[in-house]
Parts: structure tokens; C-alpha cells; sequence
């Protein structure tokens, strides 16, 4: 497989470069995913961006992060389930709804185990889901508007864990504690 450059900020490409320092600015360092997306200005700037919105959805920071690892659990990315259970820690998500996101098993709560079988529905579903599972989802309390930030969501994240797959990113010394592998891998 091709080996994929992990830029620094000397090294990327000019219209990259803003783009890595707000990346180090929000972290405190230089993510390697953010090292290796610099390549194309134009994906890291639609994945910074694509963040920064699902971010700013109507989400929790509970519902965000089940989001997230659910759909980082489901596409087996060595990176991004890592980072993310650091994330979702830093935005203070209880332990054990991390644990049971990164196992893959049933949340402790109901409203945020439909929000993660629904997210897994779109993903498997490439975007089609029954009528049940809309209506599941909709009766736990979400709403039309819920459904469309979930694909926001879908959105942000097949572009960091494909980039992870083709890349194989290594992953921060920063997320390295929390190292993950699929289960059937892990076994």
C-alpha cells in the first residue's frame, strides 16, 4: 500500500497551512489525521468545517459522541475510536457509555441506545432505514431535524475513517491509551 504523507505545518501545501494551525490551535498539537488530510486543502477544509457544524447541532455532548463512536466502532477505525474516546472523555460522556460505544453492546440509556441504532441503520442502510426504525427514532424523542444531523454526522466521519483506512494513520501519542481494535481482531 502507498505510503501517504503526514505533512507539518513547514511542509503542507500553502492553502493547508491556516488550516493546520487551527488544527493545532484546538488541540495543542498537529493530529495525524490533520497531517495526513493537509494534502488536499480542499478535504481538510470540508472536514474541519463539517466538525465544527455537527458540533454545533442540536446534539448533547452525549448524543454527538454516541454519534461519532458509533459510526468510528461500525467502519473499524484504528484512529478515529481512539481519539474520539479521548474526546468523549474531555466532554465529560460517562465512562461506561464510552466503554459500551467502543464494545459495541447496548447503551445504559435508552434515548441514547436508539440515537446509536438509528446512526448504525443510515450507515449499514447507506441512508435507507424502515419505516420502524424512523419511527423508533421518532418517538424517543427525536426529530426530521435529528435525522438530517445524523448524516451530517455519517458525513464527517466517512471522511476521516476511509482517509485512516487508505492512510493507515498512526495513531497521536495523545489518544495511544486508548487504543482500540474491532473485536473480532481483538479476540
Amino acid at each position: 500500500m502507498a505510503e501517504f504523507t503526514r505533512h507539518t505545518l513547514d511542509t503542507a501545501p500553502e492553502a493547508s497551512k491556516p488550516l493546520v494551525e487551527n488544527a493545532i490551535a484546538m488541540f495543542g498539537m498537529l493530529p495525524n489525521l490533520t497531517a495526513t488530510m493537509a494534502e488536499s486543502p480542499q478535504l481538510l477544509e470540508v472536514y474541519q468545517l463539517a466538525h465544527i457544524r455537527f458540533q454545533e447541532t442540536s446534539f448533547t455532548p452525549d448524543e454527538l459522541n454516541t454519534v461519532w463512536l458509533a459510526i468510528n466502532v461500525e467502519h473499524a477505525c484504528h484512529y478515529c475510536v481512539p481519539a474520539h474516546t479521548g474526546i468523549a472523555h474531555r466532554m465529560g460522556v460517562a465512562p461506561e457509555v464510552i466503554e459500551a460505544l467502543r464494545c459495541a453492546t447496548p447503551l445504559p440509556d435508552a434515548k441514547l441506545e436508539t440515537l446509536r441504532s438509528f446512526t448504525l441503520a443510515m450507515v449499514r442502510g447507506r441512508g435507507v432505514v424502515s419505516a420502524a426504525e424512523m419511527q423508533a427514532f421518532l418517538d424517543a424523542g427525536y426529530t426530521q431535524k435529528h435525522v438530517l444531523e445524523v448524516i451530517l454526522g455519517i458525513a464527517q466521519k466517512v471522511m476521516s475513517n476511509y482517509v485512516n483506512h487508505v492512510a493507515q494513520t498512526p495513531v497521536d501519542a495523545a489518544f495511544a491509551k486508548f487504543a482500540w481494535a474491532p473485536a473480532e481482531a481483538a479476540a
